[in-house]
């Protein structure tokens, strides 16, 4: 039988065959995709990877350094403050990453539980079947107790990819916060950076609002 021909006949077959293990790990890889998807569209309509992503940050280091800058305030306080804001705005985005985590890691457990479950089967079978034993009919339930190790290891790995994925754009735009922010309250810092637009953006640095200088 074809699969792309026939995608949903494909998925009953693997039902019938694996059974509830094979129904519990598509109903994973429904919430994975559901999950990655979701973390997309968050992403795009937050503009990871471009200015306006650091600026909400950014703009509240300028707000903190102006009104404050000048008075008996430390800059460690103003950093605390922007360290609390950047944290929050951090684990809005980490959400549903410890969903696709737990399904990566679980996945090929199920698949493995299912894997034993259909061994045991066929080991009964084999003994039940006494002195006429057909390698055949011990064969074919091995291949079938081997779909649901298959099937675990297909819902988990393009998970565990996509999770990957989602991490390090994070951990990249952490990076742009941390980097925007001490600009903005670091002088040293901000001369370090401090090179002409068209240079900074051959150099993928990331420039603080206009209103900053």
């Amino acid at each position: 039988m074809n699969f792309i021909a026939n995608p949903f006949a494909r998925i009953q077959q693997f039902i019938d065959i694996g059974g509830p293990v094979v129904v519990l790990l598509l109903g994973l890889s429904v919430v994975a995709v559901a999950t990655a998807l979701f973390k997309l569209w968050q992403f795009k309509a937050l503009r990871l990877g471009t200015d306006e992503a650091v600026r909400s940050i950014a703009s509240l280091a300028v707000r903190l350094k102006r009104q404050y800058g000048d008075r008996d305030v430390s800059r460690s306080d103003l950093e605390d403050v922007l360290a609390v804001s950047a944290n929050a705005h951090i684990k809005t985005l980490q959400r549903g990453f410890r969903v696709l985590d737990t399904i990566a890691q679980i996945a090929p457990l199920i698949g493995l539980f299912g894997t034993v479950l259909g061994m045991i089967t066929a080991f009964q079978a084999l003994q039940q079947s006494g002195n006429s034993v057909d390698p055949s009919v011990l064969a074919g339930g091995i291949w079938v107790a081997l779909l649901t190790t298959a099937v675990g290891l297909a819902v988990a790995m393009p998970t565990s990819i996509a999770l990957t994925y989602f991490e390090s754009r994070v951990e990249r735009h952490q990076i742009a916060i941390e980097t925007a922010v001490t600009r903005i309250l670091n002088p040293l810092a901000q001369m370090a950076f401090d090179e002409p637009r068209g240079q900074a953006s051959r150099t993928g640095a990331w420039p603080v609002p206009a209103d900053a200088a």
